[in-house]
Order: C-alpha cells, then sequence, then structure tokens
C-alpha cells in the first residue's frame, strides 16, 4: 500500500480549501440576498404610529392594500430630499389613477411639526403624505427602515443640517419591503416597475 505523494497531498488541500472558500462565499451570498431581498424583508420596515398634518394619528397599517413608497428626511433639507419627492412626483403623474403613496418621514422632529410637513409636501404630488411625530415615535420609526439620522453641528443663527440616510424604500401592498426603489431613472421606467406591484 503506497503512501499518498507529498505533492498530491498539498494538491488535494489546496483543492479542498478552494471548494471551501467557494462554498462559504456561496453562502454568504445567499444570506446576504436572503437578508435584503424576500426572505429577510422583515429586517427593514415593520410597526410605526406617527402624526399626520390634521394631528390624525397614523400607523404603518393605515397604509397597506397597496404598494408604498418610503423616504426619510427632512424640511430644512436643501436639496437632495426636495430633488428625491420631485423624481417621486414625476413617478406618481404617470400613474394618475393607482392608489400608490408615498410617505416622507422627517428624521428633525424637532422642528418639523405635522403642520409643516404639510406645508412642505403641498409642492408635490398629493399622494405624498408628511409625517412627524415625537422623538421617540421618529426614533422607533428610524430604527425600523435601518435610517441613520444625526443632527449636525448648530450654527450661531440656531440653524443646523441634518445628516440622514437617502434610500427610497419599496414596500408592497402588505407592508412587506421590496427593495431601495431607485428613482434615479425616467419616470416611465420607474412607473412600470411600480405597476407591477399592484
Amino acid at each position: 500500500m503506497s503512501a499518498t505523494p507529498p505533492a498530491a497531498a498539498k494538491s488535494n488541500r489546496a483543492f479542498g480549501l478552494v471548494v471551501l472558500g467557494i462554498a462559504a462565499a456561496l453562502a454568504i451570498f445567499t444570506y446576504w440576498r436572503a437578508e435584503t431581498v424576500g426572505v429577510g424583508a422583515g429586517l427593514v420596515g415593520g410597526p410605526f404610529t406617527l402624526e399626520a398634518a390634521d394631528g390624525k394619528i397614523v400607523t404603518d397599517k393605515d397604509f397597506l392594500g397597496a404598494p408604498t413608497l418610503v423616504y426619510f428626511g427632512y424640511a430644512h433639507c436643501p436639496d437632495i430630499c426636495p430633488t428625491e419627492l420631485a423624481a417621486m412626483t414625476a413617478v406618481f403623474a404617470k400613474l394618475p389613477d393607482r392608489p400608490i403613496k408615498g410617505l416622507f418621514i422627517t428624521v428633525d422632529p424637532e422642528r418639523d411639526t405635522p403642520a409643516i410637513m404639510a406645508d412642505y409636501v403641498s409642492s408635490f404630488d398629493k399622494r405624498i403624505i408628511g409625517l412627524s411625530g415625537n422623538p421617540a415615535q421618529i426614533a422607533d420609526a428610524e430604527r425600523a427602515y435601518r435610517v441613520y439620522a444625526r443632527k449636525g453641528d448648530v450654527k450661531p443663527d440656531g440653524s443646523y443640517s441634518m445628516d440622514h440616510t437617502s434610500i427610497v424604500y419599496l414596500m408592497d401592498a402588505k407592508g412587506g419591503f421590496v427593495e431601495a426603489f431607485n428613482l434615479d431613472r425616467p419616470a416611465d421606467e420607474a412607473a412600470k416597475e411600480l405597476a407591477g406591484y399592484f
């Protein structure tokens, strides 16, 4: 009975390590896909309780039954927030009879009252709803959607900016996370994708 030559043993070990590496990479990729799409959808989104313009308390359950785009920002945002809401408005214009909703949730409850949020979204599609709440309610919503938000340095005049996650979340009719929705494309193309969720 002959022993395996040293070179062959090294080759077998190397092959085994390559196979293990590929298996590990596939496992990590599968886990990542599950965490961000479909199976892991429950990791993004969830229950929230916030306040609309008329003082009405709303929850995530109020927006079930049709797809919803959710965006976190603030009324004093100089550029990114209005750009995203304008893009959302352009997409919604391509779906005039669909009951889709857009939620614009503040990350700045210190300044953004429900009335200010309502006034802000009045410049965009009427299906976009501005929501505010007390700091604890906003923190809960941010946590549910994995949103990062941080108050910047306060200037001598009292003004400040907010650093925040800039993602448009597409939630399906059952409130499940579908994907980070891409608004940086032609409105027709984005609308066509959205129409597939009705």
